[in-house]
Order: C-alpha cells, then structure tokens, then sequence
C-alpha cells in the first residue's frame, strides 16, 4: 500500500521556529522566576534545533541533524547545573525570584 507522504514547506518550519524563539526572548525578558527563565532558554535552543533539523532534511544533509545532538548534549549539562544552582540559592534564600537575588550581589 503506498501512501502518499504530504511534505510540509519549509516557510512553516520557519515560521514556528521564530515564533517560539520569540516566546522564549519574550519570557526571559518579563519573567522573574528563575525556573521560568531557564525553561524560555530551552524553548529558545529547541528552536534552533527545530530549524536545523529541517534545514537539514530539506537540503538532504544529516550534518544539521548531527548538530542537534550537540545542542542537546549541552543544553541538558546547563539544566543540569542550573537546576542545582537553583536549588542551593532556594535552600539558603527561600525564594528563586530574580528580583530578590538581584539584591543579594556586593
């Protein structure tokens, strides 16, 4: 049985990438919870990883796809890290707002 596979533009591809870029500038720009901040961050790599990925398929060149992997690998070190930041700062502050850690530098 073959079916016919309807191939999405890439116009679309673009489009939903720069609008969830757009979410995550626009969250860490008006955001003051830090875990907020950090999950604007990821939607902005998940972005970029969208578009690479289909750049790459559309070009037939798996050197994007292999790219992402990368962008993966760091992004889950910077959660990693960032989330046991936090949890330090919330154990001896007892907020993760950024307003209220800002006061906390020299």
């Amino acid at each position: 049985m073959n079916h016919l596979i309807q191939q999405i533009p890439l116009n679309y591809y673009v489009f939903l990438s720069t609008m969830l870029f757009c979410i995550g500038v626009l969250g860490v720009l008006f955001r003051r919870n830090a875990i907020i901040i950090f999950m604007c961050i990821e939607i902005m790599l998940n972005a970029v990883n969208l578009l690479l990925t289909a750049f790459s398929a559309y070009h037939g060149d798996s050197a994007g796809q292999v790219f992402v992997f990368f962008i993966m690998a760091v992004a889950a070190a910077e959660v990693a890290v960032g989330l046991a930041i936090l949890t330090m700062i919330y154990r001896n502050t007892g907020s993760v707002d950024i307003d209220f850690l800002n006061k906390l530098k020299w």
